[in-house]
């Protein structure tokens, strides 16, 4: 069951991170049901959740049962967005989501939790980690810090840079931790902060470097627990 549960995870996170482009997003809260990018979206998620499924008879209520429900709570996110913040909504979004895929698994397979992950099928956890740290991680990270505007410090940079540093130094501080060569991390830290400090220490505003501060550790924070959690199960399905 423990594999079947990662392959639903990994479903999820393509469908909602890597194949649902931003302008996609836009047009559903835009036009809800009416935005022919929100059933594209939909449509993505029944087909990923047959795909990782292998399209299997015995598998259909689950995919259906778990798409029909992405469908129910996409469109609930959309009717309340003007009654709450863009924070709260994506994460009780996404709570919503896992919730309902963790139900679906444990109630139709009813199979001890504690069922191992086959040995061949570990590498379901890094792939699944893979994604969480670049495309999961940034839109955390870009939801989280949207609520801060600081359009007028903009200057000449690279397009996209930045998500570009942070996925790297995501996936830096994961190999770190799996190869437990934690001073790779410290390196890592020291590094940023060199190259920072110039533009922090010309810009002479607070709020510039608390901003940066604020998305670093939390970029930070991020990496580690995905690499802490996928290590833990990594070693506990060897």
């Amino acid at each position: 069951m423990i594999t079947i549960l990662l392959k639903l995870l990994l479903a999820h996170f393509l469908g909602d991170f890597v194949f649902q482009p931003y302008k996609w997003v836009e047009s559903k809260e835009r036009k809800g049901a009416k935005s022919n990018y929100f059933w594209f979206h939909i449509g993505i998620h029944f087909l990923l959740l047959f795909l990782v499924t292998g399209f299997q008879v015995s598998f259909i209520p689950v995919v259906i049962g778990i798409g029909v429900s992405h469908l129910i709570i996409d469109l609930l996110k959309i009717k309340l967005k003007n009654r709450f913040s863009q924070i709260h909504l994506f994460f009780a979004d996404q709570v919503l989501h896992l919730l309902v895929i963790i139900m679906a698994v444990g109630i139709y397979f009813s199979i001890n939790w504690s069922f191992l992950l086959e040995p061949q099928e570990k590498w379901l956890i890094i792939i699944l980690a893979f994604v969480l740290l670049t495309y999961v991680s940034g839109v955390i990270m870009k939801i989280i810090l949207s609520k801060w505007d600081l359009t007028h410090f903009e200057g000449e940079a690279l397009e996209k840079a930045g998500w570009y540093i942070g996925v790297l130094e995501r996936l830096f501080i994961f190999g770190f931790v799996f190869l437990d060569y934690w001073a790779g991390i410290g390196f890592l830290i020291a590094a940023k902060s060199i190259f920072r400090f110039s533009d922090l220490s010309r810009s002479k505003d607070r709020k510039l470097t608390e901003y940066v501060l604020i998305g670093t550790l939390l970029s930070y924070g991020l990496a580690l627990l995905i690499a802490f959690i996928s290590l833990r199960l990594w070693y506990y399905f060897s």
